[in-house]
């Protein structure tokens, strides 16, 4: 006798439909980025490549479900009371969170800096703990945050520590994406030039103005999840060969304390 199973296949019917559009509604969710601009159906178009008759569909449903709402006074929109709190729930209950933002703190205020611990989110990386020094009074940036993969220093670090192949990848797929691909590849060959000779890289103004940031990548838990610890701040022309001999030698301490307080992780992220 063949056992019953509630299990169903969904390779195929409508089971295979519905995980089809529940990953669409992810999409769209996920164009909504930390600057919480508000987005119309035109711009999450553009921003994920899905049919715009499917975007007008998603965005009605998931307004009605709550993870969307209208901008006061507007067509656009921006992330619901439903999508935030699933937010800070999972922030609520990130024993990641819990156990970094001691380091990331000390390290901050050690440096007078920004300091973020982030994870790939697609083509982004997504800040999974983040603590601000209290001399920073911009760039104070937060858990959630979303800054492309291509032009930070913590997508640099985090492409750099991956395997080789997948590297290689992962960063045709990133250069696909930018307006600019030559330009875009050659930062990104100086940024791993620069942790194949030290360990750490820097990026100076290529996703915002007068802002810098040094990262190298962190292999955090039992499974070694590749992450990047970054480390930034926004002033008006740095000594860049100066901010590399300040920030290097502290950041590569954190690292090493960061990947022993996290080793124990079982689910990273």
């Amino acid at each position: 006798m063949t056992q019953a199973t509630d299990v169903q296949d969904c390779t195929r019917g409508p089971c295979r439909a519905g995980v089809l559009t529940v990953q669409r509604g992810m999409q769209v969710l996920r164009a909504f980025r930390s600057d919480r601009m508000p987005l119309s159906n035109a711009e999450i178009v553009r921003r994920t490549g899905l049919p715009k008759a499917t975007v007008s569909r998603l965005t009605s449903t998931l307004m009605q479900l709550g993870f969307l709402r209208h901008v006061p006074e507007g067509r656009e929109f921006e992330l619901g009371s439903a999508a935030l709190d699933m937010g800070h729930a999972y922030i609520v209950g990130s024993q990641l969170a819990a156990l970094a933002n001691p380091v990331l703190q000390d390290l901050a205020d050690t440096l007078g800096m920004s300091v973020a611990l982030s994870t790939r989110d697609g083509l982004d990386m997504l800040y999974l703990g983040c603590k601000t020094s209290g001399q920073v009074a911009t760039l104070r940036m937060g858990v959630g945050t979303v800054l492309p993969m291509g032009v930070t220093a913590a997508g640099h670090a985090y492409l750099w520590g991956l395997p080789v192949a997948r590297r290689e990848q992962l960063l045709l797929e990133v250069q696909r994406r930018a307006a600019d691909s030559s330009r875009l590849s050659r930062i990104v060959r100086a940024s791993f030039a620069e942790l194949d000779d030290v360990g750490t890289c820097a990026v100076f103004g290529e996703y915002q103005r007068d802002v810098y940031a040094v990262a190298l990548p962190v292999f955090v838990g039992r499974e070694r999840v590749v992450m990047g610890l970054s480390c930034g701040r926004a002033v008006l022309n740095p000594d860049r060969a100066l901010e590399r001999k300040r920030v290097a030698p502290v950041l590569r301490e954190a690292s090493v304390q960061l990947q022993k307080t996290l080793a124990e992780l079982i689910q990273p992220a």
